[in-house]
């Protein structure tokens, strides 16, 4: 793919967001023939959000598409990369409106916060090789604009060509001990109106968020770029995107040594209400339309809270 198309593509997908237009795969003459030219793709249109829409530069990264089930669905064998402007990143806690986009997900990661630039040189990268440069995990909700997507069409080289759809992410707290967490095997429970409706591991993401954080670092080093410090990584889901609706409310909960919650609702349900596990969600009255996003730290515990108006 030549520079001019590469150009030509970017410009339309970069005016397509900034018009609000419903997400579209790239299809025909557009489609990428590789990854690698979706991500020259992306490397236009990540500097068309920097300069044109003031974004600004970077300051953390993400990884996508890390289960096997949704690389299935995309057609592909393994992960893919966007980055996260550092304009996009707020801390806990956070409120966003639903009118911002065109529709909203979330989803429940740990990310990870670097202590120290990687050195190219030491590449490739290991979970366990990088843990040395580990500052800090965070508990973390990444927001996800899929542009109202059509989940029955889609492809890996679009999604990444689109930034991999990254929004932002909402960060709680550092935590440094990160040692003492279980950050592969805790178990993971969604309730959806108090009821159980999925259920996984932490490690169901790549096996360990480690080994997210590795992939990203391999792949910028196949780029000519490295982690810097300070940056974050937020390394996977381990459950489904969520998309808050106004009426109901939700928790994720892991009652090992992570915990998240979450919760939606139009109206505060009363207390002593809804629950799941017996762990009750707190709620505060908001501005129509508003998400309030609440990741924290608990006694070593990484928990989150959300919910909507």
């Amino acid at each position: 793919m030549d520079r001019e198309k590469v150009i030509r593509i970017a410009r339309r997908i970069f005016e397509a967001n900034r018009a609000r237009e419903r997400f579209r795969p790239l299809r025909g003459e557009d489609a990428p023939e590789s990854l690698e030219a979706a991500y020259r793709i992306q490397d236009e249109v990540h500097r068309l959000f920097e300069t044109e829409a003031g974004m600004g530069p970077p300051g953390g990264h993400k990884i996508a598409l890390t289960s096997r089930a949704v690389q299935e669905l995309c057609g592909v064998d393994q992960p893919v990369y966007g980055k996260v402007f550092a304009k996009t990143i707020r801390q806990s806690p956070a409120r966003v409106r639903l009118s911002d986009y065109l529709r909203l997900g979330l989803e429940f990661e740990v990310a990870v916060e670097i202590g120290r630039d990687l050195p190219a040189s030491a590449a490739p990268w290991t979970r366990a090789r990088i843990a040395d440069y580990v500052a800090a995990v965070l508990p973390a909700f990444e927001l996800i604009e899929d542009r109202d997507a059509d989940y029955d069409d889609l492809d890996a080289a679009s999604i990444l060509a689109d930034r991999c759809w990254c929004a932002g992410m909402v960060l709680g707290p550092r935590v440094e001990d990160w040692q003492a967490l279980d950050l592969a095997a805790a178990p993971v429970e969604l309730c959806w109106n108090g009821e159980a409706v999925e259920r996984a591991v932490t490690g169901d993401s790549l096996g360990h968020p480690f080994e997210g954080l590795a992939w990203v670092a391999n792949h910028l080093v196949g780029r000519g770029q490295r982690l810097r410090e300070g940056e974050v990584v937020i390394t996977g889901s381990a459950l489904k995107t969520r998309f808050p609706e106004a009426g109901t409310w939700w928790s994720i909960e892991s009652t090992a040594s992570a915990k998240y919650r979450c919760g939606s609702s139009l109206d505060p349900p009363p207390r002593g209400g809804p629950h799941c596990r017996q762990q009750r969600l707190n709620f505060l009255p908001l501005p129509q339309g508003q998400v309030s996003l609440r990741p924290t730290c608990r006694k070593g515990l990484l928990t989150g809270s959300s919910w909507t108006s």
